[in-house]
């Protein structure tokens, strides 16, 4: 069994694809930033799973400074699985997540530590001004996201983000989730807060992200809605639902009948099997939130990802 490796002060987790023109430039100004301050640290790049020279710029770096790190998996998973694989790697009692494209500044590392020290758990940047301006649909997004799920942060989305260690040892990040973490932490019972940071323009590459996202962020958010709200009470989600089908149902056959009775015949059949139908919808409605009750202690989460090499 090996033995376990010495705690770190600070852990810099940083997801890259095919960012070769950067990584080598946002080690130095890591470097640079934190120099003056008596901090031991590691920087470890998830490569996920570039194609260009990306890892061997790492590779590089690591033979100059043993402190720069690599995952890489054999393919591309996206980014919550390169968190997810940065968390468990992860030694720093402090952990900081950013892009690495060079649009969040190195330079700004030392206010999200201070911000740390204040109390909190998790600190978030908010993009407020640079390249980073939001459009109208993040901050649609970040309206919904703060008024649906009680976290008060403007910018949920933002990489630049700081961590006590505890948090990210608890955090399960898959699929789209990245984007919900200020709220997955909340809810879990952390101290989250934000402090403004700029974000500038990409100096090489391109964006990875396309139109798709969307879909997929508004699905993930009903997943985190779910988990944040109702994984621990899935009766109270369902069960709206369910009693409103079933009461409707309900009411709309008992007036019917009530009507026969009185009339000497049933009329209106199309409404009878609408009523019939909204009780049986609310009744399995109701079953499926019992059901939930009964497993939602059941926290199965596979590792999908794959780490094929490991430097430093």
């Amino acid at each position: 069994m090996p033995e376990p490796r010495a705690s770190l002060n600070l852990s810099i987790v940083i997801p890259v694809l095919n960012e070769e023109e950067s990584v080598e430039e946002l080690a130095r100004r890591i470097g640079e930033t934190l120099m003056p301050f008596q901090l031991s640290y590691e920087i470890l790049f998830v490569d996920d799973g570039s194609t260009d020279g990306t890892l061997a710029k790492i590779s590089a770096l690591n033979q100059k400074d043993f402190r720069i790190k690599s995952l890489s998996f054999n393919r591309n998973f996206g980014k919550s699985y390169a968190y997810s694989a940065g968390f468990d790697e992860a030694q720093g009692e402090i952990v900081l997540t950013m892009d690495g494209d060079l649009q969040d500044a190195p330079e700004e590392i030392p206010k999200f530590l201070d911000k740390i020290k204040e109390g909190y758990d998790l600190v978030t940047g908010w993009k407020y001004k640079g390249k980073g301006k939001r459009a109208l649909s993040s901050r649609v997004f970040n309206w919904i996201t703060g008024r649906s799920m009680r976290v008060k942060v403007h910018d949920s989305n933002c990489p630049f983000k700081a961590y006590r260690r505890e948090v990210v040892k608890v955090l399960r990040i898959y699929g789209e989730l990245y984007r919900f973490i200020p709220a997955l932490a909340y809810w879990r019972g952390f101290r989250v807060s934000e402090i403004k940071v700029e974000n500038y323009p990409r100096k090489s590459g391109y964006s990875k992200y396309g139109v798709e996202r969307f879909l997929k962020g508004f699905l993930d958010f009903l997943t985190v809605l779910f988990l944040t709200r109702y994984v621990k009470r899935p009766l109270h989600f369902f069960g709206i639902f369910g009693l409103f089908a079933l009461g409707g149902g309900f009411v709309l056959d008992l007036g019917i009948a009530i009507a026969g009775i009185i009339s000497g015949r049933v009329g209106h059949q199309a409404l009878l099997l609408l009523g019939l139908f909204l009780i049986v919808i609310g009744v399995q409605f109701i079953f499926t939130g019992l059901l939930g009750e009964m497993v939602y202690s059941v926290k199965g989460w596979e590792r999908e990802y794959l780490v094929a090499r490991r430097i430093g």
